[in-house]
């Protein structure tokens, strides 16, 4: 075989891996890396179970699936949130469904913003189950307003709750985690930690102050290999989060059922989740196109992104004013949806 054979050969293996690579990237709902992991790598039924898991927000949307799906698994389970009857149908429905029995789910109603009960909490974890292997940082809240129409308590609300009472919690955890050299903070970040868009002002400002304080927190922790620092990003995904967003005041919630149909079923967001989890995946997007390209052009393509975030944004705005789900007008499903 001569030589020029040989490098057509080559520029032709590398054309068809480009191809396979973009058509992949076409039918995504998650970051490449993550849909290979769900590929190749390892299964969460094989890596998260025994394990104690307090995931906070448990009482509906990504929380409560995630609960749902890890009771699956066989794990212990800590179910935090403010509303206490919520947490405790969520539990309801866990023991009916699955093979877990009373002890192994413990309700634990918990405030994010009061900081000074967070110690307390984490020692009635400690006390029920003797260990924390997984904390999932859940709880938190959304935005939509325009900055000049918005009360500065919304932004105080905005960071006392995504942004300080997450550290406040993760701080109080870590010592153990530390102590036993082995764990797992994973935390739910949002794209709008990595973009950014109108009426969310605060909403990304507290986002992106999670997903550099985490970034940074990984590196301290860089001498514990068994600690795994997570960051999930997820897109628009099925569930309350925009009727429960902050609106122009502190007291005042946007409140109306929106459009679910362009968003990610909330099952499969946290199927994607636990991949990430059994697999110890630093951070991961997961969204359907638009968005996820949305995501990738910021990325490596800031210049691009500025210039197209600029139009679809004065379309968020037109479509918020008129009542509209910010996205759902223009933004169309690009694939079928998965269940």
């Amino acid at each position: 075989m001569s030589w020029e054979l040989l490098l057509w050969l080559l520029a032709l293996c590398a054309l068809l891996a480009l191809v396979v690579q973009l058509l992949r990237f076409l039918r995504a709902d998650g970051d490449l890396t993550l849909l290979w992991a769900e590929w190749q790598g390892r299964r969460p039924e094989w890596e998260l179970t025994d394990m104690v898991v307090w995931v906070t927000g448990a009482s509906s949307g990504i929380g409560e699936e995630l609960v749902y799906q890890l009771s699956k698994l066989g794990v212990s389970l800590v179910l935090s949130a403010r509303r206490v009857q919520e947490l405790e149908r969520v539990k309801r429905r866990c023991l009916e469904n699955n093979n877990l029995k009373d002890k192994d789910i413990l309700v634990l109603p918990l405030d994010l913003t009061d900081r000074s009960s967070h110690e307390a909490a984490t020692k009635m974890v400690l006390q029920e189950f003797g260990k924390i292997d997984i904390l999932v940082n859940n709880a938190g809240r959304s935005q939509r307003s325009l900055f000049v129409e918005t009360s500065l308590d919304v932004f105080k609300e905005l960071i006392e709750l995504n942004y300080l009472g997450t550290l406040s919690l993760t701080m109080c955890v870590l010592p153990h985690i530390i102590e036993r050299k082995q764990g797992k903070i994973v935390t739910v970040n949002s794209l709008l930690g990595i973009i950014s868009a109108p009426l969310s002002s605060g909403y990304c400002a507290s986002k992106h102050a999670l997903r550099g304080f985490f970034n940074c927190l990984r590196t301290e922790l860089a001498t514990y290999p068994g600690i795994v620092v997570s960051n999930i990003c997820p897109g628009p995904v099925q569930s309350n989060i925009v009727k429960n967003a902050l609106s122009e005041e502190v007291t005042k919630s946007v409140g109306i059922d929106v459009a679910q149909s362009h968003k990610m079923a909330t099952s499969r967001c946290v199927r994607l989740m636990l991949i990430s989890m059994a697999n110890d995946l630093k951070e991961v997007w997961i969204a359907d196109h638009p968005f996820l390209l949305i995501t990738y052009l910021w990325q490596y393509m800031p210049t691009w992104a500025w210039w197209l975030t600029n139009i679809l944004g004065k379309k968020r705005i037109e479509n918020f004013k008129k009542g509209l789900d910010a996205d759902a007008s223009y933004f169309k499903t690009w694939k079928t949806k998965h269940d």
